[in-house]
C-alpha cells in the first residue's frame, strides 16, 4: 500500500541526560523496520531492540498469509470448508479489521487478499483490463462472508477461494504491540517504522520531539513537511509512484475491493492518531473514498487528523490540523 512514504529525523543528540539512542533497520513482514529505542545505556537499547524483533517476528508467523504455517494461512486454506480455531490475539485483530471494513462499507476490505492482481503498476501495462476481467477479479471478495464466532475463537470464509489477510494492517498492529511492550518494560522513548506505520512515544534524549518528515509526492526525496510527533502514530498511504495513466487519467495502485478499479483522485493521504493499526485502515480507505467523503469520514473521529494531497497538487486537511506550521517552503 504505502512504502517508506515517511520517516523519522532524528534531532537530538546522541547523549543527553544520561541517556542515548540506537536505531537498526531489518527486514521484517515483508518490508523494512526501523526501530529507535532510548535508554540508560548502548547495550540495553539493543537488547530492547532485540526484542521488538522477535515479537514482530512472532506476530509476523502467527498473521502472514505468504506463510503456509501461519494461522491466517490456515483459515483461507479452509475458505468454503469449515471454520478453523486461531489464537485469540489473531481472532481479535480479525474482529477488528472487519468491524473496519464493516465502518468503511468495503472501502477496506479484510477479504482483499483473494483479489486477482489483473492491475500491474511496473510499466507493462498497455491497455486497461476489460470490465468483465475486473469484475471477474473481486469476485472472492466481501467482508460479509466471513463468519466469527467469539466463543469458539473460530473464522469461517464461506466462498471457496476467499482470503483474508493483514498486509494492510499487520505492520501497524505490530508497531503498536512493540510501543506498549516497551512502555510497559519502562523504556519511555523510542519509534518503531514499519515501512511508514509508526509508532511513537515519548521524547529524544536532548528533551526535544521527535520529528516526522512529509515526503513531497510532486518531488522525489524532497519533503513537504516536517511535523512534530509527541506521542501516538502516523501513516501514510500513497500512489506517486505506482501508477498507470489511460486516456489521461491517473490510476492508483491502491486497489478499492468493492469495485477492482484503481482508486483516484489522491496522490497520498497522511494520518496522525494513537495507534498506527488504525490509522494504516483509515488511510487505505480514505485512497479508496476519495477526499470529499474522505474528510467526512474522519470527521466522525476528533483523536485522528489527515493531509492528504489531490492528483492535482491540492493540500487539504481535516478541521484539526494546521499543516501551514509545519510546511518546508515557508
Amino acid at each position: 500500500m504505502k512504502k517508506l512514504l515517511i520517516a523519522a529525523i532524528l534531532l537530538g543528540t546522541l547523549t543527553a541526560q544520561a541517556q542515548v539512542f540506537r536505531k537498526r533497520t531489518t527486514l521484517l513482514m515483508g518490508g523494512r523496520f526501523d526501530i529507535t529505542i532510548v535508554a540508560n545505556d548502548s547495550l540495553a537499547a539493543e537488547n530492547n531492540i532485540d526484542t521488538v524483533i522477535a515479537e514482530i517476528t512472532r506476530i509476523e508467523n502467527l498473521i502472514s498469509d505468504w506463510k503456509p504455517a501461519s494461522q491466517v494461512s490456515q483459515v483461507n486454506a479452509q475458505a468454503g470448508i469449515r471454520p478453523v480455531k486461531v489464537d485469540q490475539e489473531v481472532f481479535e485483530l480479525t474482529e477488528r479489521a472487519l468491524a473496519l471494513s464493516k465502518l468503511t462499507n468495503g472501502a477496506f476490505d479484510i477479504s482483499f487478499a483473494a483479489m486477482d492482481r489483473i492491475w500491474r503498476f511496473d510499466g507493462s501495462m498497455t491497455k486497461m483490463p476489460s470490465e468483465a476481467a475486473i469484475r471477474k477479479s473481486v469476485e472472492k471478495v466481501g467482508y460479509r462472508n466471513i463468519v466469527l464466532d467469539r466463543e469458539n475463537l473460530t473464522i469461517f470464509l464461506k466462498k471457496k477461494g476467499m482470503k483474508i489477510g493483514f498486509g494492510a494492517l499487520g505492520e501497524g498492529y505490530a508497531t503498536d504491540k512493540c510501543r506498549k511492550m516497551m512502555l510497559a518494560k519502562g523504556i519511555k522513548a523510542g519509534i518503531v517504522n514499519g515501512s511508514g506505520d509508526m509508532s511513537a512515544w515519548g521524547k529524544q534524549p536532548d528533551g526535544s520531539d521527535w520529528v516526522i518528515g512529509i515526503n513531497d509526492p510532486a518531488q522525489s526525496g524532497e519533503l513537504f513537511a516536517v511535523v512534530p510527533l509527541r506521542e501516538g502514530a502516523v501513516v501514510t498511504s500513497g500512489s506517486y509512484e505506482k501508477y498507470v495513466i489511460f486516456n489521461g487519467k491517473r490510476y492508483s495502485h491502491i486497489i478499492n475491493p468493492a469495485t477492482g478499479y484503481p482508486a483516484t483522485g489522491l496522490t497520498s493521504v497522511t494520518i496522525f492518531g494513537p495507534g498506527a493499526e488504525q490509522a494504516n485502515g483509515f488511510s487505505t480507505s480514505i485512497m479508496v473514498m476519495g477526499e470529499k467523503a474522505g474528510l467526512e469520514f474522519l470527521g466522525r473521529f476528533p483523536e485522528f487528523s489527515c493531509l492528504l494531497i489531490t492528483d492535482e497538487g491540492k493540500v487539504l486537511t481535516s478541521g484539526n490540523f494546521d499543516i501551514s506550521k509545519y510546511k518546508t517552503d515557508q
